[in-house]
């Protein structure tokens, strides 16, 4: 009787946790040996939280445009504060299990304002003076992070020099961190699995990866720490073809047992006409990335995006996008995703809040999974399975609104 009585413990336990996120209730904290991907609705841009197996923290990106028009997304959950202020409070709950939440690592994926922050007249200076607040700087202000990551240290001179306004703000956030508050700034290299590591208890998660893809075109082979170059020597072509910002976004890959997960931040698989073929950055880094679980779409699911070789080669079952413009998705982009002859089987797009005037123009779209709120891709210990979980986005209860899986890693 004992023994039985104790199975039935196990067992109720067991259905407890596997039911923790349940709809109209706040969602659970995160919990040690599981992955949680935090992928923030603001309509101001990207930014997500991943909380590591271990409790390592990562933000990337966390974007911030100045204004708004009427092909672009409300802000989220409001307006009455900038999204950088959004971000710091989401994080400090979806944190909430940690004694003192700071961000072990941060990592940008280009000098673009929907990703960093753009700054404008009313954006205000930090208590220093030295930088003002805005996006990421923002988020650096308020939690400490240990080691930020970007394609441009320490020169930013690629492919020419950034001089912009939000750019030269977040080198300035940089400078004055690493030199008052320990933090510690290291370009992206391609080919490295060591710039972002378990630090709280890698021993206990051995099966756990974070590869680095690409970054200005220098792109991963497979095979190593290896790399190959995709864009041509700059003085070998004519100005007007050099590689854009968001061709030289970085690129990763996190991988947690049999379950994979990939961001390509903003680089493009889709050439404009009459551009050189190697503007088509998706094709060699999905080539090195190979099939995935979960994939964040790049650059919005835009025109120029998700070709039909990258789909085709990660046939992730679930992806998600960001959204803060009517043209995210666009309507040749959406055909792709559910094509399944480009990859057979099921597959759910999640967005975090689709605009009025693409649910006209996208046939098709109502297929989307859940079309606005916060979403979290929680990965069970191990990397065995993984769930979705929408949280509403319209207020900070935090409620869980839908919850899709499990699915299993392939």
């Amino acid at each position: 009787m004992k023994r039985t009585g104790f199975l039935v413990l196990l067992a109720a336990a067991a259905l407890a946790a596997r039911a923790e996120d349940v709809a109209g209730r706040e969602i659970a904290p995160w919990q040690p040996g599981t992955l949680d991907i935090h992928q923030i609705s603001t309509g101001r841009g990207n930014a997500a939280l991943y909380i590591l197996p271990d409790g390592t923290t990562l933000l990337v990106d966390a974007g911030e445009q100045a204004r708004k028009t009427p092909r672009h997304t409300p802000d989220r959950p409001d307006g009455t504060r900038p999204a950088g202020e959004w971000i710091v409070r989401y994080l400090r709950h979806a944190l909430r299990h940690a004694p003192q939440p700071a961000l072990d690592y941060a990592l940008l994926t280009h000098f673009h304002g929907d990703h960093m922050g753009v700054v404008a007249e009313e954006t205000p200076a930090s208590p220093t003076g030295a930088y003002r607040l805005t996006g990421l700087t923002r988020a650096g202000e308020s939690l400490r992070i240990g080691k930020l990551l970007d394609r441009g240290w320490p020169d930013y001179s690629y492919p020419s020099p950034l001089e912009d306004s939000a750019t030269r703000n977040y080198r300035a956030f940089a400078k004055w961190q690493a030199e008052h508050k320990g933090l510690k700034v290291e370009r992206f290299t391609p080919g490295r699995n060591d710039q972002v590591v378990l630090l709280r208890a890698p021993e206990k998660y051995r099966n756990f990866e974070f590869r680095n893809i690409g970054a200005n075109g220098e792109i991963w082979t497979g095979v190593g720490t290896n790399t190959r170059h995709h864009f041509p020597a700059l003085e070998t072509i004519a100005r007007a073809d050099w590689p854009s910002e968001n061709m030289c976004s970085t690129s990763f890959r996190l991988s947690y047992g049999p379950f994979d997960y990939f961001n390509g931040g903003d680089i493009p698989g889709i050439p404009a006409e009459g551009s050189p073929d190697w503007h088509d950055v998706e094709t060699p880094v999905a080539k090195a990335v190979g099939p995935v679980e979960a994939a964040i779409l790049n650059h919005h699911g835009y025109i120029d995006s998700q070709n039909a070789f990258l789909v085709a080669t990660l046939r992730p079952r679930v992806w998600f996008l960001s959204v803060w413009d009517s043209g995210h998705p666009t309507g040749r982009v959406w055909q792709r995703l559910q094509s399944t002859r480009l990859y057979p089987g099921p597959r759910e797009v999640f967005a975090t809040d689709l605009h009025s005037a693409t649910r006209v123009v996208v046939n098709g779209i109502e297929k989307l999974a859940s079309d606005r709120g916060h979403i979290v891709l929680r990965v069970s210990p191990g990397g065995g399975e993984f769930r979705v979980v929408i949280v509403d986005d319209s207020s900070e209860s935090r409620r869980v609104t839908k919850v899709f899986g499990p699915y299993p890693s392939r």
